[in-house]
């Protein structure tokens, strides 16, 4: 069964180095479904934004340990993609009155 692309990119990451790496090199970042290969990154995106993908590259994250008192537990593993536009795509817009 084929996902959504709105079930393989959770959601746009809109930090300083996210808004950074955008507006220097053309290149959006996500947080992805963990099982998302880059295929269905570059089809997810292509879908959503209706843009050309140039290039996806991504990033496993595992879950940091956090503390209350003296319970504990682990944040859930994440995977974060960085999809690169062709030239002369449009940029979406997301993130940039922050």
């Amino acid at each position: 069964m084929r996902k959504s692309p709105y079930q393989i990119l959770r959601k746009a990451i809109i930090t300083e180095k996210g808004l950074l790496v955008k507006e220097r090199s053309r290149t959006l970042v996500f947080q992805v479904d963990a099982h998302a290969n880059k295929a269905e990154i570059k089809d997810a995106v292509q879908e959503a934004f209706k843009v050309q993908v140039e290039a996806v590259r991504t990033a496993n994250f595992h879950g940091k340990m956090r503390r209350r008192g003296r319970t504990f537990g682990y944040r859930l593993d994440w995977k974060k993609a960085y999809v690169k536009l062709r030239p002369g795509e449009k940029m979406p817009e997301y993130g940039e009155n922050i």
